[in-house]
C-alpha cells in the first residue's frame, strides 16, 4: 500500500473515531439529560407533597385555634354572665338590707334563755327561724358583711375562670401533641 493509502486510511479510521465519539457523547447526554429530568420531576414531585403536607397541617392548627377561641369566648361570655348575675344579686340583697326588708341576724352560742348577756334576743312566736336565740344585726354590718361575702365571691368566681382557662389551653396543647 503506498503512503497515500495509509493516509487516506488513516483519516477515515479517525474520522471514524471522531465521528463515532461524537454519536456517543449525544447518546450518553441524551440519556444522562433523561435521568436528570426524571430525577428533577420525581423531587418536584415530593416537594409538592411535602407543601401540601404543611399547608394541610396548617389549615388544622388554624381550625384548632379558631376552635379554642370560640370555646375560650363563649366560656368567658358565660363567666361574664355569671358574674353580672351574681352582681346582680348581691345588688338587690343591699338594697333589701337598706330598706329593712331583710335582716341579718345570727345565732347566739352558749347563751342561757334567761341571760340577755347585753344582746337583746329577736325569737318570736311567730319566727320561722328554728334553734336557739339570734340577735339582729346592724344593718351597716350587715351591709359590710354582704360586700365582704361580694368581693370573696368575686375572687373565688376569677379564680374559676382562670384555672378554666389553663385547664382549656393545657387540653389543647396536650391534644396538638403527637
Amino acid at each position: 500500500m503506498t503512503a497515500m493509502n495509509w493516509r487516506l486510511a488513516a483519516l477515515a479510521l479517525l474520522l471514524g473515531l471522531a465521528v463515532g465519539g461524537r454519536v456517543a457523547w449525544l447518546w450518553q447526554d441524551n440519556a444522562y439529560g433523561e435521568r436528570l429530568a426524571k430525577q428533577a420531576e420525581a423531587y418536584g414531585t415530593e416537594r409538592e407533597a411535602a407543601v401540601v403536607a404543611v399547608l394541610d397541617q396548617l389549615q388544622q392548627d388554624q381550625e384548632r385555634r379558631r376552635a379554642l377561641e370560640n370555646r375560650l369566648q363563649a366560656d368567658e361570655q358565660n363567666k361574664h354572665k355569671e358574674l353580672r348575675d351574681a352582681q346582680q344579686a348581691q345588688a338587690r340583697l343591699r338594697d333589701r338590707l337598706a330598706t329593712a326588708d331583710l335582716r341579718l341576724s345570727v345565732l347566739l352560742a352558749g347563751t342561757a334563755q334567761g341571760s340577755g348577756g347585753g344582746m337583746r334576743a329577736t325569737t318570736s312566736a311567730c319566727s320561722m327561724v328554728h334553734g336557739g336565740a339570734r340577735a339582729e344585726l346592724d344593718p351597716a354590718h350587715a351591709q359590710r358583711i354582704v360586700d365582704i361575702t361580694g368581693d370573696g365571691d368575686e375572687g373565688i368566681r376569677a379564680l374559676q375562670a382562670c384555672q378554666g382557662y389553663v385547664r382549656e389551653l393545657t387540653r389543647h396543647s396536650s391534644v396538638e401533641k403527637p
